[in-house]
């Protein structure tokens, strides 16, 4: 049976949880906000450059520049990019499940090489058959514009020498506080599509010249893709985290009321009985009188 000290520990124990909770989704909270301002500024600079893209994979000639050619997809590159820490309910395991979907497709014809961001990405492919190029495991969150710069300039070499045929990301896009979006889109090559308006127009006329043109904007598009993958993981794990923690604050909450009723219930019942072996005593003593 429980006593009054057990369930005084274990609301205690709870309260304590509470308070961490409370304090980590207040941290969440911050940092969130701080992400989804990131986000909201650049979004629509990333959701356009991949279209200005397709339309200069379309229109420019084969040769324009090595990162526009298209080949059979015998070696591609997966980027897997999920959170360094847990506590954020399905986040990590849902996005590592449509990875393993993702690669288990991709596998079938062509060979897949992974380029891991996140330590939760890093343990759970560390036994993966496929071999890792590049794994950021420890402080993902203070990646630098360096470091992400450096990433991109990896893919695009590999991407130039043959090496690789494709590069895949995989990451959760940030959609709404109550649940992230998982984004698997390829970044390399640009799919040609001048889109339904300008399919039948003529050639543009290029300004200062298709290849120029293409060497400069290509890098940039490469970098903006990596920094749009990785920033909106960002958004949608500290958003995860905040509604996770949340969620465990209430149940807190919730678990302390009903021990508390419970504590409650146990006392008034020892009182009771107390009570009642007070009286009978008295009872007792009033018949021996």
């Amino acid at each position: 049976m429980t006593t009054l000290i057990d369930l005084r520990r274990r609301i205690r124990s709870v309260r304590n949880s509470e308070q961490i909770t409370q304090a980590m989704k207040t941290v969440s909270t911050a940092k969130f906000r701080k992400a989804q301002r990131t986000v909201q500024e650049a979004r629509p600079f990333w959701h356009l450059f991949p279209e200005l893209m397709n339309r200069l994979a379309y229109w420019a000639s084969a040769g324009a520049h090595p990162l526009l050619l298209r080949r059979d997809e015998k070696k591609i590159e997966i980027v897997v990019i999920t959170a360094d820490k847990g506590l954020a309910g399905a986040y990590n395991s849902n996005l590592l499940a449509a990875a393993d979907a993702f690669i288990a497709e991709k596998e079938k014809t062509a060979e897949v090489r992974l380029v891991l961001i996140g330590k939760k990405a890093v343990a759970y492919f560390r036994k993966h058959p496929h071999p890792t190029d590049r794994a950021f495991g420890d402080r993902t969150d203070r990646l630098g514009r360096e470091k992400l710069r450096e990433l991109a300039e990896f893919l695009m070499r590999e991407y130039t020498f043959q090496k690789i045929d494709a590069v895949y990301i995989v990451t959760n896009e940030f959609k709404s506080i109550l649940a992230p979006r998982i984004m698997t889109h390829r970044v390399l090559p640009p799919a040609p599509d001048a889109g339904k308006e300008a399919s039948a127009a003529l050639p543009p006329d290029w300004e200062p010249g298709e290849r120029r043109l293409a060497a400069f904007l290509l890098p940039l598009y490469v970098e903006s893709q990596i920094h749009h993958a990785f920033h909106e993981s960002q958004a949608a794990e500290q958003a995860a985290r905040m509604m996770a923690m949340d969620n465990a604050t209430k149940n807190a909450k919730e678990l302390i009321e009903d021990l508390v009723l419970q504590l409650n219930k146990i006392r008034q019942a020892g009182i009771t009985k107390e009570l009642l072996e007070i009286m009978t005593a008295v009872e007792a003593l009033s018949q021996k009188g």
